[in-house]
Order: C-alpha cells, then structure tokens, then sequence
C-alpha cells in the first residue's frame, strides 16, 4: 500500500493486462505513465518508475487486470428506490438530500465508476454536486447532470400525492405544447444543464394508471430536441411502448433509456439515428423483485413493474442482436448504488458478449456524452481514469463486481 500522489508527480502503472481500448484485444505486461491526471505514455514492459525521475510513483499492477473507468448512462445519485420515499419528500430539506447525494456519489465511484450521467435530479443540488466534484471538494464520479423538460401528468411530473402537497412537488420544468417545450429547454440550459431528459412515454414507477404509452407528442418531441442540439446540449428519453420510442428517435434524440418494446421500425429507426439504447436491465430485475416481494408499491405501480420489468431482458436481447448500439446504464437510484455492475452480468444472461459489455461501458459511454477525446480508452492525452480487477472480466463478467482499484484524473480513490 502506499498514499495518494500529489497530481504534479508522475505515476507509473505497471498493468499485467491491459485493456487499452475495449473492443481490442488486451495487452499484456504494459506501462501506462501519468502526469498531473493525463496519461502520457502507453508503452510495452515494465518501466522503472525510477527512470522517470525521482518524483515518480510505481503503481504495481502486475498481477492485474486493467482497463478504463466505468461509465454508467443513467442514475439518479439524490435517491434510492424504498418504502420510505414519500416520507422522505416531506421530511428532508434539500441540505439533506444534497448531503444524501454526497454519500451515494462516493459509493458509486468506489464501486468503478468514474463518469456518470444523471437523469434527474433536483437541479440545483445536483449542479452543486457535480461542480464540487470537478473542483475536488467531494470525492465521486465526473458527473454530467441532464434536467427534465415534462409534460403536465406525465412521467417526470409528481403524482401520487394529495393536490395541495402535490401542487408544491409538481416540476418546475413543465411545458405543454410545442412552443413551450422550447422556452423550458431554453430555460433548464440557462440554469446549468449539461444535457436533457424527456419523457416520451409513461414510467413504471409513476404512481398513475396512465400506461406507459407515448404521453409527449411528435411536435413537443422535435422542438426540444431542435433547441437542445442548438445550445449544444443532448437529449435522452426515457421511452418503454415503441410508439414513443420511434417517435422520440424520430424526433433525433441522442439515447432511448430503456427501450423496453422495440420493434422493427425502432431498430430501423436506431440505425438511421446512430442514437444508443441505455438499457438499465438493473432496473427491471430490481422493481420486478420489489413488486413480488414487498408491499410498499401502489397497485398501479406494482402491475407495471411486473409486466415491464419483467419483459425488459428478452427485449434487450431482441435490440442487441438486432445491431443497436448499446451504451450501459442502470438506473441506479432505482436499483442500490454501488452495486451498478450487476447490469453487466444481466447483460450477459441476455446474451451479450463480456467485449462488447465492457465496449458499452467505456467507449460508447464516452462518445454518448461527446467526450471520447478525453475518456472511454487508456491512450495518450486521456484523463488517467484507471480501474483494475483481480482477473481479466472478459472471461468472467462477475469480476466487475469487485473493483480492486479505482483512479480519476489521477488520483487513487481506492486499492
């Protein structure tokens, strides 16, 4: 064991085996040196880290596996799913579930995941996480924090509540029609919106009988996506029934978050877009439990997360097989944080590859979020974001459960 570095000196990675870029093939007995949270050299063999100066730092890997940090697409880092959710809304202040947010973070970072994007939050908590993140003040992934545009009664709107108390938990960020749509976008951007989230359908977990078919329409849809691509920002909808999942992709959006009933005009669809499935299998597996086993779910909820839950695994294997680009996502906050590689493992059950797994995890994490420039592979002028595992997951996907070693930008978080 040895202390954290100083980011000014240089690290020197000693990888037994090294994914440098995952769809590869791994590299064996290779040096990765880091500068001030860059990486700087990827070279073959152990070099001493003496040689390097005597400021440099030997990290022994050797009997390792290592590969880029995880990506996880979608969680919801102020919340978990759980029988005193309500009673929670009406008694913790927002310092608390901002101190809640803090806590679940630094889970989520120790458990490999160094990059999160998070689908809805209470905005400004969640910026303020997020920028005491990148400024060092709180230890936890690189987070890019989405807002919700909804409609009136729709999934991201609040539900399931009496109307005075309802009135006050409704979203801020409602807009019906068109031209609403892209004053709320504009609006939510102004704040401090790295990206967008939509509902195009309704949700399992609303506590409403409205279905979970599409609720937003065409119009709605394309205005968002319209003013979003046009501040820079991307766009994620959340979408199970295939009518709002095709109208979404229609619309441009940048990723489907579940995707639960696709069919062939939605692969159709995903290929002409280039748009990416999160699929979050973790979650479904997670409601299906909690609907079969605990009494806390509403019955409208409970027959939802029955059906839908329980459909979201074979759909999976239907969009994987059929070529849809797959970028991981778990929807944790719905599912534990910290346990985010249990999506991994279903995602194998369902019958995808542990290469293209760990591809969906680190590469296409990083182009979904447009910063593969500086993430999502271990090569020069990339962010040291580094874990290791005992042995290689690409034989034993289960490896992902138990992350040894965790760096961002640098700086070890864990070994």
């Amino acid at each position: 064991m040895f202390s954290q570095v100083a980011l000014a000196n240089i690290q020197v990675i000693h990888a037994g085996e090294l994914l440098a870029i995952p769809g590869n093939d791994p590299l064996k007995k290779y040096t990765v040196v880091v500068n001030n949270g860059e990486i700087t050299a990827v070279e073959k063999g152990f070099i001493p880290a003496m040689s390097l100066g005597e400021n440099a730092t030997l990290v022994d890997l050797s009997d390792s596996f290592v590969m880029p940090g995880l990506m996880d697409m979608h969680v919801h880092l102020q919340m978990e799913l759980g029988p005193n959710n309500k009673v929670e809304q009406l008694t913790l202040s927002k310092a608390d579930v901002a101190m809640k947010s803090v806590h679940y973070a630094k889970t989520t970072l120790l458990a490999g995941f160094t990059t999160v994007r998070d689908l809805l939050s209470e905005p400004e908590q969640m910026y303020a996480l997020r920028d005491g993140v990148e400024k060092g003040w709180i230890e936890g992934p690189r987070i890019i924090a989405a807002a919700g545009v909804s409609i009136t009664g729709g999934h991201l709107d609040a539900d399931g509540m009496a109307p005075d108390i309802l009135a006050m938990k409704s979203s801020k960020h409602l807009c019906d029609g068109a031209i609403e749509c892209r004053k709320m976008t504009r609006q939510v951007i102004k704040y401090g919106a790295d990206a967008i989230k939509v509902a195009s359908t309704g949700g399992v977990l609303s506590n409403t009988d409205t279905g979970t078919g599409q609720q937003m329409t065409d119009n709605e849809l394309k205005e968002i996506v319209v003013t979003a691509h046009s501040l820079g920002r991307k766009v994620a909808s959340h979408a199970h029934a295939a009518a709002g999942i095709n109208a979404a992709l229609r619309a441009g959006v940048d990723s489907i978050e579940h995707g639960s009933y696709a069919n062939k005009e939605t692969i159709k669809l995903f290929k002409q877009t280039g748009a990416y499935l999160v699929p979050t299998l973790l979650a479904g597996a997670t409601v299906v439990d909690m609907a079969s086993s605990s009494q806390f779910m509403a019955p409208a909820v409970k027959t939802k997360a029955i059906r839908v839950g329980g459909d979201m695994l074979d759909n999976f294997a239907q969009s994987y097989k059929a070529g849809i680009e797959i970028a991981f996502g778990t929807d944790s906050g719905v599912s534990k944080h910290g346990i985010n590689a249990q999506e991994a493992v279903l995602m194998h059950q369902a019958g995808m590859p542990t290469a293209d797994i760990l591809k969906s995890a680190t590469v296409n994490g990083a182009d979904l979020i447009g910063m593969s420039d500086k993430l999502g592979t271990i090569e020069v002028g990339k962010y040291a974001d580094i874990i290791a595992t005992d042995s290689s997951p690409l034989t034993d996907i289960n490896q992902l459960l138990d992350v040894d070693f965790v760096m961002k930008a640098g700086k070890i978080y864990k070994q």
